[in-house]
């Protein structure tokens, strides 16, 4: 067992992003920056939506709201690390405090996942039927919805961590990551992990791809009822109130797909690192800029905020 193991009980190591001293500190800069842009963000995001009945009310603005806490979770449970060390001489994490990172990583991974899906399906409903659209995606509705989404996620999670509690780690402790992903920490086990890789292949496949075959049948039905319509304007509009769901499942699946549906075995350190980058922390960074970019409602809670803030000062 772990705990019987002198070597494992000091925990792991976590290579990080570079060992070379002189990119510790432009690494440190840059990260920091992309951490408070994500915090500030989807702080922001949530807040504005939260504050505003018509908009926390609204299917779409409501999932979003759910989108942005579990965007903030993810960089918050990877980012403040690697930025201690990237400033400490100390690389070490507990055993404890690894699994409890990949516990919360697998966790608000997998909600976005959730939540996507559940977005494409408002998106669907809008379009596709949109005299039902009231009762359809009525707030019980969507309150199911954003519920099943974290509990689900959360079941899965910790049916890994229980798996991950009774490995044995007895070769090397240094996880070429900079923060306990799955794949590389199985590499580092001498436990046969073949019932976790079965797993893997098998639920966490269905758990991604299940979410991403929705939102593809989801917008084909769409492409074909917006093509139907007869103006241009017509076409643009619904087009547009797509755009940003669909931008961030392009940057979301992109990058988690090539990181979870292969053997553990076939992981190189760089490609993951890059990967991993991008969807946990350019992903989250980015999300709230795609959704305000052009979003009306936004830009006019955010004026009602500026203006009380105003007023008040």
């Amino acid at each position: 067992s772990f705990g019987g193991n002198q070597l494992n009980i000091s925990g792991f190591v976590l290579l990080g992003l570079s060992s070379s001293p002189e990119f510790q500190g432009p690494l440190f800069c840059v990260f920091l920056l992309m951490y408070l842009l994500s915090f500030l963000g989807n702080i922001l995001i949530f807040f504005l939506i939260f504050s505003s009945s018509r908009l926390f009310y609204s299917p779409m603005y409501f999932f979003l709201s759910h989108l942005s806490l579990a965007d903030l979770g993810f960089s918050s449970t990877t980012l403040p690390k690697m930025l201690q060390n990237l400033v400490s001489r100390s690389n070490t994490i507990s055993y404890s405090g690894c699994l409890t990172q990949m516990y919360f990583l697998m966790m608000f991974g997998t909600t976005d996942n959730f939540l996507l899906a559940s977005m494409a399906y408002d998106r669907y409903v809008a379009i596709c039927h949109p005299l039902h659209y009231v009762s359809i995606m009525s707030y019980k509705c969507c309150l199911i919805l954003a519920s099943a989404a974290w509990l689900l996620s959360h079941i899965q999670s910790l049916l890994y961590v229980l798996l991950f509690a009774d490995f044995s780690f007895c070769a090397s402790r240094e996880i070429p990551h900079f923060f306990c992903d799955l794949h590389p920490l199985l590499k580092l086990s001498c436990s046969d992990i073949s019932s976790v890789e079965m797993l893997l292949v098998t639920e966490g496949t269905a758990t991604l791809l299940g979410p991403l075959l929705f939102i593809f049948f989801s917008y084909t039905f769409i492409v074909f009822k917006v093509l139907k319509i007869p103006s241009t304007s017509g076409k643009y509009r619904a087009f547009s109130t797509c755009s940003s769901h669909l931008t961030t499942v392009a940057f979301f699946y992109g990058t988690l797909i090539g990181t979870n549906i292969c053997p553990s075995s076939t992981y190189a350190g760089s490609r993951l690192k890059v990967a991993s980058i991008f969807y946990s922390v350019v992903t989250p960074m980015l999300n709230p800029v795609i959704y305000s970019l052009r979003n009306r409602e936004i830009h006019g809670a955010m004026k009602k905020f500026l203006q009380v803030c105003f007023q008040k000062g």
